[in-house]
């Protein structure tokens, strides 16, 4: 983690994928704007995960929405570490609040939500929320854009 961009060591230049989202880095750099309060949203339409029982693919449309305070993410170590996961068996569930709680413990933000939505598998859908706590009062909070799954109807 990292105050000066200059420190970044996966911006710049080629980076493998990390092989777990445990050996995953993110980076962080500081909030050019820390006394103002903004919404800060990343989605991630292709997010792949295994299915920890079958090791099959799994697919999710996942939004993250956050508050800034001291630090942001650096946008390509959140794209490796999201893209850490693509062999990384784990149920739903899991995959959405780990990816949560780890950039809370990352950026210690003033407020952060992850919306998981996950395509069917075996004919049901499964969506998963998770927020560090209440948003901010006063709090431009947009909808998360991202539809309910209405099958082929």
């Amino acid at each position: 983690m990292t105050k000066d961009p200059k420190n970044l060591t996966q911006l710049g230049g080629n980076t493998e994928l990390p092989a777990s989202p445990e050996s995953a880095v993110l980076e962080r750099v500081a909030d050019p704007h820390p006394e103002d309060e903004y919404l800060v949203r990343f989605s991630a339409p292709e997010f792949t995960s295994l299915c920890p029982v079958t090791g099959q693919p799994d697919f999710a449309h996942l939004v993250i929405d956050y508050v800034p305070d001291k630090w942001l993410v650096e946008s390509k170590s959140l794209k490796l570490y999201l893209g850490s996961f693509r062999n990384h068996g784990a149920f739903h569930e899991d995959c959405t609040i780990a990816i949560g709680k780890r950039l809370v413990d990352t950026l210690d933000p003033k407020w952060l939500r992850i919306g998981g939505y996950w395509y069917p598998r075996g004919g049901i859908p499964i969506d998963v929320f998770w927020q560090s706590g209440p948003a901010p009062n006063g709090l431009w909070l947009p909808e998360q854009g991202v539809a309910n799954y209405r099958g082929r109807g």
